[in-house]
């Protein structure tokens, strides 16, 4: 069994993963750590969980008696945290945060990693699962950045963005976490939808930095407008790549990219989001229409846009099945 802990395990990410984590035949879940709820029930904040655990959350952080530890912090605490905190080098860290996805300047293992020294390895299964097999640290990659990387790592595999691509995703409300804020309440949400950091979003820089990893260059600007939608959870993407490659051998390479992907499919047909919403399942599709290539892309956030992925990450640092625990039906209907 995989002994495991959980920091900042009362928001969203931290609900999500116990979900999983209870009902994963490989794991023991040892403790779930939040300050502002020690000693209260996990289901007295997470309610969905009644049935599936008796287990309170705590203020400790028994770091020797785990072999893996999910940091669930907003983005800027995991850097802060690891140099206030002793973490054993034998427990292993999949960090949900943003601190240490981009590629630093040095490779480097320390007890106190920054964003230009670190050894964590970015954990996008599709294109570095060798690299996580053998990690011991994993930065987990952004929601949008998943959604909108395999909708565009095929076509950088087969050399195709050569010029400016227009991406627009549309995001449900757990995007944003589970503090109040003025874009969260219901009035506002419920019949609304808004963009917001256009063509500035953080996750812009680990998706160029795999398209780099997968094509070997690329010079060209990535056009993103990110949308709030009015549902709870799910990331719907579409981009658009101008190119003169023939649509049949575009989409045999999208086939052969995904083709040994334990959740990346390609699919012949339009998407809809609740295909995937509830699972960790990525679904892609394209069409070549007057010389531009469409793609379409979705996920659940919280799943395959976070936890999800962080647990098939585990999955494959401990060799396990990639797919354990992860057997989700899409809530359809």
């Amino acid at each position: 069994m995989v002994r495991v802990g959980i920091l900042g395990a009362a928001g969203y990410t931290g609900g999500e993963l116990i979900r999983l984590l209870v009902n994963h035949p490989d794991v023991e879940l040892v403790f779930a750590n939040s300050e502002s709820n020690a000693g209260n029930y996990i289901t007295d904040v997470h309610e969905g969980l009644y049935g599936d655990t008796d287990l309170k959350f705590t203020s400790a952080m028994p770091f020797d008696d785990v072999d893996v530890v999910f940091f669930c912090f907003g983005h800027g605490k995991s850097e802060a945290f690891m140099k206030e905190h002793a973490i054993p080098d034998s427990v292993r860290i999949i960090d949900l945060a943003q601190d240490f996805r981009w590629k630093p300047k040095e490779v480097v293992s320390t007890p106190t990693p920054t964003a230009e020294a670190h050894d964590f390895v970015y954990g996008l299964p599709e294109i570095n699962r060798e690299a996580i097999r053998h990690a011991r640290h994993i930065a987990n990659p952004g929601c949008f950045a998943t959604c909108i990387q395999l909708a565009l790592l095929p076509a950088a595999a087969m050399h195709l963005l050569d010029s400016d691509v227009a991406v627009n995703a549309i995001t449900g409300a757990t995007g944003a976490g589970v503090k109040p804020g003025p874009t969260k309440h219901f009035a506002w949400r419920d019949n609304n939808m808004s963009v917001y950091k256009v063509f500035t979003h953080q996750h812009l820089t680990e998706i160029r930095q795999s398209i780099e990893q997968v094509q070997g260059s690329f010079d060209a600007k990535i056009d993103f407008i990110p949308y709030r939608g009015d549902f709870p959870r799910g990331i719907f993407a579409t981009a658009v790549v101008h190119t003169d490659a023939d649509e049949a051998a575009i989409v045999d390479g999208y086939r052969k990219f995904y083709r040994d992907a334990a959740f990346t499919h390609y699919v012949d047909k339009a998407l809809d989001l609740k295909q995937v919403v509830n699972t960790n399942k990525a679904l892609v599709h394209c069409e070549k229409i007057d010389g531009k290539l469409f793609i379409t892309s979705c996920i659940d956030n919280l799943l395959k846009g976070a936890v999800g992925q962080a647990v098939q990450n585990m999955n494959l640092m401990f060799g396990l099945d990639e797919r354990d625990g992860l057997g989700l039906k899409a809530s359809a209907f």
